[in-house]
């Protein structure tokens, strides 16, 4: 009966994906839904992106055995950076009128900041995506008792997500992500429910894992203890801000308030149900410590799913499981379709600006299967957990994209030469610490030292007297700059320059 839901499940999500992939006519509509999209979406769309597998499986295995300071990345850096892209960020880049995030890095600097920026942030994404494979792989494996292993469940969920998302693009996405974030949270809850009654409720779940020192956030007051707790927090809190999936979701929106307010519910909404599978992994230590130590030890992931497998009765494993693969689905089709729409739109239009919507369509869809194919080898290949891949995704785009999309929306003097200094600055003293930190890294994570450097040499070259390129302006000051071959828009548009230093707005 499971195994059944569970083939009925992915069906219906894929019809549902190519019914939706009938509305998209062109690249507008592929890339952010055409601007269309109401309140509850967009709510629903950013929740569903960010509630994935290293929510449900990483998230409440790092839990049990680090307690919540372990997890101070994922939910309270992640929630808090969906509020602040929507309290700070998103109303100044819906009035822009970007199809991409890396389109604001050329419009505000030039093409060469946009090219560097848009190749870090789809870097960035090889972690998350290649986590989203890793838990379909896990999933399969665990429903089928061994059947399916988890390198052919790998496979098989990247070919079903791949499928309804390379046809639908994020109107495919949207649409599904209101559909599973109803499972996920009627899911969640059920179990929740379920699994309480079978640990003495939730206060003796709480008071177990109060008595552990399991709910002890914050560190010890010394300064070793502090900086790299402060260096986790700030790596998905602010290095998830400049990245195209949250981009998208305040673009996609019908208007400016409605990105504002999706944004914030949307990341609120995760941080309350990101508890839930934390509180079913640590009621394994009540319900059955001996599978619970046994697994501890060998992989920690599997805590959750071999609670419920074991303890549950089969309805509940069908809700379970049903929300497991809603919560993975939508985030793998969100982070697959981000990379690839900015690749396609930041570096290969770049190179070929002449290219018509149709083809850019096609190309960003060629992009979106050709990604999904090294997301999978590497998904396939690393030793990784699910929550580390995750955590670490980020640390790119916070040592070279962060202070060029903060300061070039709120600093008027930001600069060309400012912004290239600081990726330069950042991005290296990042690199050279990881590989040569040795000790050092203990204390000061390379990121947050990199993080540093990037905002110090991003003012630093701001106001130092201009070498490369001339100051530009900033970008309200001259209102939305259309993207050049969205054909959809009513105002006429200029051609997609490149290399031009400093390039003023239209």
């Amino acid at each position: 009966m499971l195994i059944g839901f569970v083939i009925l499940y992915l069906l219906v999500s894929i019809t549902i994906g190519l019914v939706a992939a009938t509305r998209v006519h062109n690249s507008k509509d592929f890339a952010v839904a055409g601007r269309s999209l109401p309140l509850p979406i967009v709510t629903a769309t950013v929740f569903a992106t960010w509630f994935g597998a290293e929510t449900v499986l990483g998230i409440s295995a790092t839990f049990v055995k680090e307690g919540l300071r372990g997890v101070v990345a994922d939910p309270f850096g992640a929630s808090l950076c969906l509020i602040l892209a929507g309290l700070f960020f998103a109303s100044r880049l819906y009035r822009m009128n970007l199809l991409t995030i890396g389109d604001y890095y050329r419009v505000r600097y030039n093409r060469t900041v946009e090219v560097l920026c848009t190749l870090a942030i789809v870097a960035s994404y090889l972690g998350w995506v290649s986590a989203q494979i890793k838990a379909l792989g896990l999933v399969f494996s665990v429903v089928t008792d061994g059947a399916i292993s988890q390198s052919l469940g790998m496979i098989i969920g990247t070919i079903i997500v791949l499928t309804y998302t390379t046809f639908g693009g994020m109107l495919s996405v949207a649409i599904l992500d209101f559909v599973q974030m109803t499972v996920i949270m009627g899911g969640m809850l059920f179990i929740g429910h379920v699994i309480s009654g079978m640990s003495g409720g939730v206060g003796a779940v709480v008071a177990h894992a109060y008595e552990a020192g399991k709910l002890d956030f914050f560190p010890e007051a010394k300064f070793t203890s502090w900086v790299p707790f402060i260096g986790a927090w700030i790596t998905m809190m602010l290095g998830s801000i400049p990245q195209q999936d949250v981009f998208q979701r305040i673009t996609s929106a019908k208007n400016e308030k409605t990105a504002v307010r999706g944004s914030v519910l949307g990341g609120s909404i995760y941080f309350l149900f990101a508890f839930v599978p934390m509180f079913l992994a640590y009621s394994a230590t009540l319900v059955d410590p001996a599978m619970f130590t046994d697994l501890l030890q060998k992989d920690s992931q599997l805590v959750l799913p071999t609670l419920i497998l074991q303890h549950t009765p089969v309805f509940a494993q069908v809700v379970f499981f049903g929300a497991l693969l809603s919560a993975i689905m939508s985030c793998s089709s969100a982070t697959l379709l981000a990379p690839s729409v900015a690749f396609s739109e930041n570096i290969v239009r770049g190179a070929l600006p002449r290219m018509t919507d149709h083809a850019f369509l096609w190309t960003m869809r060629i992009a979106l299967v050709c990604f999904a194919g090294i997301v999978l080898a590497f998904a396939l290949h690393t030793e990784a957990t699910i929550f580390k891949m995750v955590e670490n995704a980020y640390k790119v785009t916070l040592v070279s994209a962060f202070f060029p999309l903060l300061l070039g929306l709120y600093w008027k003097r930001a600069s060309t030469q400012g912004a290239l200094c600081g990726i330069a600055g950042g991005f290296s003293t990042w690199v050279l610490l990881e590989f040569f930190g040795g000790g050092m890294n203990e204390v000061w994570p390379p990121q947050l030292v990199g993080f540093l450097v990037a905002g110090a040499a991003m003012v630093a070259g701001s106001l130092a007297p201009h070498v490369v390129g001339r100051p530009t302006p900033h970008p309200e000051t001259h209102g939305p700059h259309p993207h050049p071959a969205s054909h959809t828009h009513h105002v006429p548009t200029p051609p997609h320059h490149h290399d031009v230093p400093g390039r003023h707005l239209p």
